[in-house]
């Protein structure tokens, strides 16, 4: 028997999709007449935001909540019955309501408007409101009552809406107790990839004269949660959006324990720590802030320390170690981060590895950089660019390869290294030298190719045997041979 109750009721959904193109019967010229009711609808009205709306019986209509205000309309239980499985239940489950003539409805102040319109759509089909916040109001009341009609026309209009901030916003922090139909999943999902497309460039998320944008302070914990969580943030390195989760929760949460929660449970689980430079990942281990949890962090990075120092073993036992996969996806990063081996014996070397995307290599035509954060060797530092260059005569174009040294760390030093630069190659997949040789940074100047593979920029990018499988394979050999201080 339930199941026949079940399967008619959806079928009565399905069959009353009304109010878009005219299909299924409108029932607009019985609302809240009493010549087509049987029933008398009584609405408590109740001061509060939070109080959560209920059916009550003749014995507790006396409750402690103040009743602001009483509203009587004239409903029909058939009409409500096949539009709402909720009143299907409440008017034939054999309990006292159900026999009530005169049901009460109790409701805070703040969903009167939502109930009223809700109400209005179970006759009519329609709404007579297209403001965000109400809509909103209306879908929360419609999944309470299992208006799901009204729930994918609410959620229909929303996401015809042009999209703002603040409209994003108010659908991320709207309360969700709902068992969450698809479309209102499409319509959380359609709030966050907005939010995501107008604050993936950090410069707009970022710092203005050493403090948050005031835009910034504004946007919600869920907001801020849904684009933090996203891989597209173009920003030139992870360390940047440590900072950027720290103050905004000092701004948003001054009280500290508050603040504590938030960052520990919710904010720092969406740092890729595996992509942040050793100088702020020290920093961060010798913080001493109270609103850190420096266990669980200390516990974090170690694991991610541990998986990038044995990599081979990240699929087995040390996988445990990392958080979760997202601490090491990748974002739109300026300054990439290599792959290094280093020795000190029998001389100073560093081997550094460099993948770049087939699209991320289009993306630097016609004058784009790639640059890697820098790799340590001998006590100097140096940096790989990757770069579309221009050739010194006509207009073709081919794919460069660089190698500077940090100017701070040489110093007044000549620094002179033994070099190679490698790609893997089909059909061997193996490295294969492009150049080689000896240079002294006497100077800012680097050393490299702007015609690494010898070739225009077009064969290049649709060469098959230089992306191997969508992927730049570069590498870097590097020796120093000798430090000399420059003669004055």
């Amino acid at each position: 028997m339930a199941g026949t109750e079940g399967s008619t009721t959806e079928g009565a959904e399905k069959d009353l999709e009304f109010s878009r193109g005219g299909e299924g019967p409108s029932f607009e010229f019985a609302f809240n007449s009493q010549n087509f009711s049987d029933r008398l609808l009584r609405i408590e009205v109740v001061a509060g935001e939070d109080f959560a709306g209920r059916f009550l019986p003749d014995s507790a209509r006396h409750c402690k909540e103040k009743v602001l205000r009483v509203k009587t309309i004239h409903i029909n239980s058939a009409i409500l019955a096949v539009r709402s499985p909720f009143f299907l239940k409440l008017f034939s489950n054999g309990m006292k309501e159900s026999d009530q003539t005169h049901p009460t409805l109790r409701i805070a102040d703040s969903d009167e408007n939502a109930l009223m319109e809700l109400l209005n759509f179970i006759y009519s089909g329609k709404l007579t409101t297209a403001e965000p916040s109400l809509l909103l109001d209306i879908l929360m009341a419609a999944d309470k009552f299992e208006v799901v009609s009204c729930m994918r026309h609410c959620c229909q209009l929303l996401t015809s809406l042009p999209w703002t901030t603040e409209s994003a916003l108010l659908c991320l922090d709207h309360p969700c107790t709902m068992s969450m139909a698809a479309e209102v999943q499409l319509l959380i999902s359609a709030a966050k990839d907005f939010l995501v497309n107008k604050y993936k460039d950090y410069n707009k998320l970022g710092f203005s004269y050493f403090s948050l944008r005031k835009e910034v302070t504004n946007i919600s914990l869920a907001g801020i949660k849904a684009i933090l969580s996203s891989t597209d943030i173009h920003v030139e390195c992870e360390d940047y959006l440590f900072l950027l989760l720290l103050n905004w929760a000092r701004v948003r949460y001054p009280d500290l324990e508050e603040r504590r929660e938030i960052l520990n449970s919710h904010l720092l689980p969406l740092l890729r720590f595996s992509h942040m430079t050793y100088k702020t990942l020290q920093e961060i281990l010798a913080c001493t802030a109270n609103d850190i949890d420096h266990e669980q962090v200390t516990k974090c990075i170690n694991g991610v320390l541990l998986c990038k120092a044995y990599p081979a073993h990240k699929p087995g036992a040390l996988a445990a170690c990392a958080p979760s996969c997202q601490q090491f996806a990748e974002r739109d990063y300026k300054y990439r981060h290599l792959k290094v081996v280093a020795f000190d014996q029998p001389c100073p070397q560093v081997i550094a590895y460099m993948d770049l995307k087939h699209e991320e290599c289009s993306q630097l035509f016609p004058s784009g950089k790639i640059f890697s954060h820098p790799f340590h060797v001998a006590g100097q530092g140096f940096i790989l660019g990757a770069r579309c260059c221009k050739a010194d005569q006509g207009e073709s174009y081919s794919f460069g390869l660089l190698l500077y040294i940090d100017l701070e760390l040489k110093g007044s030093t000549c620094v002179t290294v033994d070099y190679e630069f490698a790609a893997r190659t089909r059909p061997s997949r193996q490295f294969v030298s492009k150049l080689n040789g000896r240079h002294t940074f006497s100077d800012k100047f680097p050393v490299g190719s702007r015609y690494l593979f010898w070739v225009p920029w077009q064969t290049f990018m649709a060469d098959d045997s230089i992306f191997i499988d969508g992927v730049l394979h570069l590498r870097v050999d590097l020796t120093v041979v000798e430090q000399t201080e420059l003669q004055t």
